[in-house]
């Protein structure tokens, strides 16, 4: 299968290579002052405006072009272009580095590398976001953050206040695909979603993809969130960091050897806690929340064409109340990386990559009621990235990635006089591997395709005992594995990829994709809330992969010479294999959990605009979304259609951005949103003084709408040689809009025989903050 996979596309990508002698041009693009290699750089050829390139995830391009005199553009946004004359006669190696720009005109809301790269790239349903647009969006308590700037975003939605969660085009939290330096992330908040755990000093490029995802991304079904790390500056020594009102961070970079290697360590921390230990309230002294993280990166160039990565992530959170209950729950990553340039068309990047998610829960009353549950999940990941280039109209890219799980569901242990007994669900463990390749096809100045084949399996393994359930939730089968060698279940699934960019002219283009995802990783939740308990499964006897297929269409246009830019996006995705959960399940730590199961499909469908511009002293955007999303499940709701939590009719966000004068520069945001869908009660009896209520359909409500308007504002230091300071002053909800957190019923107080609806708001006020951030 893997040998026929290749022969195709090798077949297809010399079907037009050209009679005529080559040669080829690569090398790497980098920031000339901290040694940083430029993702997207764009490298074109002035003699040949149809013919061009960018540089990859790790700042490599190569360009093979018939031999001549040729004068070669290097751009990127925010950068002075270079050019460079070339005499083409023998492949050759030209390294790059680029310097910042500086002036107002620069100050850009986008990502985008290429000025009308939205045009003319062949990728849609993709959102390239640079810390410069992060960090200038006000954010609660002045912590710039990356997923509540990406929610801002048409076809990304915010999962609420309290949530770092987001929904992309009708899928659940759990599908999207969270990479931070190519590993994986599980639960990417701090403080129960107040907080993502990125922190923006650490962070150098992010990528957003809603649909027409690359072959070589796979196991999610809606999205791909892939950040990477600063690797550091190899020129000089320096920091920066900032010191807020719940929190403070430090960066600290540097060359290990100069232009050899460089090393980048970035720490943040809140305080929270410091605070309630001077409080005279003694209810309330001694409980504990806060959370850190630590990012770490360090590189070393062998030569031209070897060099070597390691970075890791360290994040926990910590909350307990006094006596009560404690929680705390983190991520742990590593990942090493080794790139190496074969020759002048093929690249190279090996990886080995460590990712662990885990939460513990104790009670901290005494003996008779203390316990103590855990749960997590440890993946290990080789990874094989290549890409060949066979001349400019084709980029071939193929690889594989051999992933390990192994996931502990829920472990409660506890002292022998405790009232609570001890619970084991077995660990469960298997291989999630895939196989892929992928090109991209430059037919003529106007048609490009992208198309590419991802064959995934998992290979659910022993030890452990694996039943099978029937619809009423029954054991039918139980089968003992004793060993880690034995196959429980196997699953072999092909993802097709396929997208077509209609290039009308340079400012105009119409773009089309097709694209199926599976799924072998689940997260089993029954609450609204961001709680770090979620139960994660693998596929299984009873569990088959999710499975996504997804349509989209899209008019893309610039105009006002690329300061503006515009795109509607039309998508429809049915899916296979949903999973919910029976009314009245319980999935904590429970050792038949699959037993409370239920399957069905899913369809989402709707359209996104978008209206940006990019440059000037005022620039922001405008997006809107239109949108249905809806599930089907023969156990639930007689078997009709209903609306998912996460289906939102409405969704606006509006982003404006002011650079007054070079030290002060405004912003804000406004966002508006259709309610979640929600299930109240629809009945009640009493019993013994208790009332209990009853529940027919589900999500058959809406929440109350939300909106919000933000106001942030940065002021600039004086310039120094040494060092650099500002100030950054926000205000989170200006006009006291109490946005519903949720929704709760009881028994009036008031008046009898009557049920009354109790809404909470996490933040019914304004809330101001200030940051002070230094660099040096």
């Amino acid at each position: 299968m893997a040998r026929s996979i290749f022969t195709v596309f090798i077949t297809l990508t010399t079907i037009t290579a050209y009679a005529q002698k080559k040669a080829t041009i690569n090398g790497t693009v980098k920031d000339a002052a901290s040694g940083e290699t430029l993702i997207g750089a764009s490298v074109t050829l002035q003699e040949l405006p149809a013919v061009g390139t960018a540089t990859n995830n790790y700042g490599f391009y190569s360009l093979a072009v018939a031999e001549g005199e040729y004068t070669v553009l290097f751009t990127c946004v925010g950068y002075n272009p270079v050019t460079q004359k070339i005499a083409l006669h023998k492949n050759q190696v030209v390294n790059i580095s680029l310097s910042a720009k500086n002036g107002l005109k620069e100050v850009v809301v986008t990502g985008k590398r290429l000025s009308n790269d939205n045009v003319v790239s062949p990728q849609m349903g993709v959102e390239k976001l640079n810390m410069l647009q992060i960090n200038q969006v006000p954010v609660l308590l002045g912590e710039r953050d990356i997923l509540k700037t990406i929610t801002l975003l048409p076809g990304i939605k915010s999962a609420g206040e309290g949530n770092t969660g987001f929904y992309v085009r009708g899928g659940a939290s759990d599908q999207n695909l969270i990479l931070l330096d190519e590993a994986p992330i599980y639960n990417a908040s701090h403080l129960l979603g107040f907080f993502s755990t990125f922190n923006s000093d650490a962070i150098k490029d992010v990528n957003i993809y809603k649909g027409g995802m690359p072959a070589e991304y796979g196991g999610r079904l809606s999205s791909v969130l892939d950040v990477k790390m600063n690797d550091g500056n190899d020129k000089d020594f320096g920091g920066q960091g900032g010191i807020g009102l719940i929190s403070s961070r430090i960066k600290i970079e540097g060359p290990i050897v100069k232009d050899k290697g460089s090393f980048m360590v970035s720490a943040r921390r809140t305080y929270v806690d410091l605070f309630l230990k001077l409080t005279t309230d003694t209810s309330i002294r001694g409980n504990s929340l806060y959370f850190y993280d630590v990012n770490a990166k360090a590189n070393w160039h062998f030569d031209d064409k070897n060099a070597i990565y390691i970075s890791g992530y360290l994040g926990k959170d910590v909350l307990a109340l006094k006596d009560v209950l404690g929680t705390n729950w983190g991520n742990k990553t590593g990942t090493l990386r080794f790139n190496h340039i074969f020759n002048s068309k093929l690249f190279s990047n090996t990886s080995v990559i460590y990712s662990n998610y885990n939460f513990v829960v104790q009670g901290l009353q005494d003996n008779a009621r203390s316990f103590k549950a855990t749960s997590q999940i440890n993946d290990v990941n080789l990874k094989e990235d290549l890409q060949y280039s066979i001349g400019y109209q084709h980029t071939l890219k193929f690889g594989f990635n051999i992933l390990y799980h192994d996931i502990t569901p829920g472990d409660i242990t506890s002292p022998q006089n405790s009232s609570y007994n001890n619970k084991h669900v077995e660990k469960r463990h298997g291989f999630e591997n895939a196989l892929y390749a992928s090109d991209e096809w430059n037919v003529n100045k106007h048609l490009t395709f992208l198309y590419g084949l991802r064959l995934s399996g998992l290979f659910l393994l022993g030890p452990g005992t694996f039943k099978t359930y029937n619809n009423a939730g029954n054991v039918t089968s139980a089968k003992i594995y004793n060993s880690r060698t034995d196959l429980v279940k196997k699953y072999i699934n092909l993802e097709p990829r396929f997208t077509a960019n209609y290039i009308i002219d340079d400012q105009n283009s119409i773009k089309a994709s097709y694209n199926r995802n599976t799924q072998n990783i689940h997260l089993l939740s029954n609450s609204s809330s961001n709680s770090p308990t979620y139960l994660y499964v693998m596929s299984s006897n009873n569990i088959k992969p999710e499975i996504a297929d997804q349509v989209s269409t899209g008019y893309f246009r610039n105009f006002g010479d690329n300061t503006f830019e515009f795109s509607t996006e039309v998508y429809y995705k049915w899916m296979q294999n949903q999973i919910d959960y029976k009314d009245g399940a319980q999935l904590l730590v429970n050792q038949d959990v699959e037993s409370l199961l239920t399957y069905g499909t899913g369809r989402a469908y709707g359209i996104e605009l978008l209206l940006k511009k990019k440059y000037g002293r005022f620039n922001g955007w405008i997006g809107y979304t239109l949108s249905r999303t809806e599930r089907r499940f023969d156990a639930i709701n007689s078997g009709h259609y209903f609306p998912a939590r996460q289906d939102r009719t409405h969704d606006v966000s509006v982003v404006g951005i002011y650079q007054l004068n070079k030290r002060w520069s405004f912003s804000s945001t406004f966002i508006y949103g259709t309610g979640n869908a929600v299930t109240y009660p629809t009945g009640k009896y009493s019993s013994g003084g208790l009332t209990t209520f009853s529940y027919t359909q589900r999500n058959g409500r809406r929440m109350p709408s939300s909106n919000r308007l933000d106001f942030g504002a940065t002021l600039e230091g004086k310039e120094h040689k040494k060092y650099h300071s500002s100030w950054t002053f926000s205000i989170y909800n200006v006009y006291a809009h109490r946005d519903p957190y949720s929704i709760t019923f009881r028994d009036s107080k008031t008046v009898p025989n009557t049920t009354e609806a109790v809404e909470t708001s996490l933040f019914p006020t304004l809330i101001p903050s200030v940051t002070w951030n230094f660099n040096f």
